[in-house]
């Protein structure tokens, strides 16, 4: 239970004022990033429901899941994925890619990067509103931090010291099969709820949602050619990334 607040309180913003001190083996907590996709899933669910019964007006309501993302998290990937934009395109060494990634100060590649994928979730969300598919607010979050599992998973990190660190190379083959294992279950659940529950709803999801991946992973793959592994920055960017790439996809179903 401790492992679960204490990941809780690492990447989102919601108020647990628990003291969970020190806990030797917090990578383990990896198991528990779905989870943690679900409740912020949930209340981005509430947050769309509640707006489409104040507004008729699918921009306010779109514009409200995206403000509560960014709320709930503390924008924590949105500036994961500003620094790896920055730092990747910058079109330098390694050195000096990653020396940009740690600068706290905003460039052109950050925020254009930001801009076009809160635009592009905007619009996205806004068609999936149209369609009745809210659900897809639940399994968006769920999916990207089981990709951040993924990367983690045999990954390496290019940095002696870094906030990611914690995580990359240390996640283990049953805190991978149960992050795995939710994360389907999740998703299946979902679709029994919200959707026509059948066969083929079910493979189309799935290849969907697999296109969604091996698309991240290429991205991954071009990271690691760059900087010869991922940091913190680079599981923030390949959140949002998978939350944009869920929504596409989603659309498409």
């Amino acid at each position: 239970m401790k492992k679960f607040i204490g990941i809780v309180q690492f990447l989102t913003r919601m108020p647990i004022n628990m003291d969970i001190g020190f806990i030797e083996d917090f990578h383990e907590s990896t198991r528990y990033f779905p989870l943690v996709g679900l409740i912020l899933g949930i209340i981005y669910y509430v947050i769309g429901y509640i707006g489409e019964m104040c507004f008729n007006n699918n921009f306010i309501v779109a514009t409200l899941i995206l403000v509560g993302t960014a709320m709930l998290t503390g924008g924590l990937h949105l500036d994961g994925l500003g620094d790896t934009f920055d730092g990747l395109y910058s079109y330098r060494d390694k050195e000096r890619i990653l020396e940009i990634m740690k600068d706290s100060r905003v460039g052109t590649n950050a925020l254009l990067s930001v801009v076009f994928v809160l635009l592009l979730k905007l619009g996205f969300l806004m068609e999936l509103l149209n369609q009745n598919k809210l659900w897809v607010v639940i399994i968006m979050p769920v999916i990207a931090r089981t990709m951040q599992v993924l990367s983690c998973y045999h990954g390496k990190t290019p940095r002696a010291h870094g906030m990611g660190n914690i995580f990359i190379g240390k996640v283990s083959n049953t805190s991978l099969g149960i992050a795995l294992s939710t994360t389907i279950v999740i998703t299946l659940g979902v679709l029994w709820l919200f959707e026509s529950f059948s066969l083929n709803v079910v493979i189309e999801t799935t290849v969907l949602i697999g296109i969604v991946i091996v698309i991240l992973k290429l991205f991954e793959r071009s990271v690691y050619r760059k900087i010869d592994g991922i940091t913190g920055d680079v599981l923030g960017c390949i959140c949002e990334l998978t939350e944009l790439g869920v929504c596409i996809a989603m659309y498409f179903l």
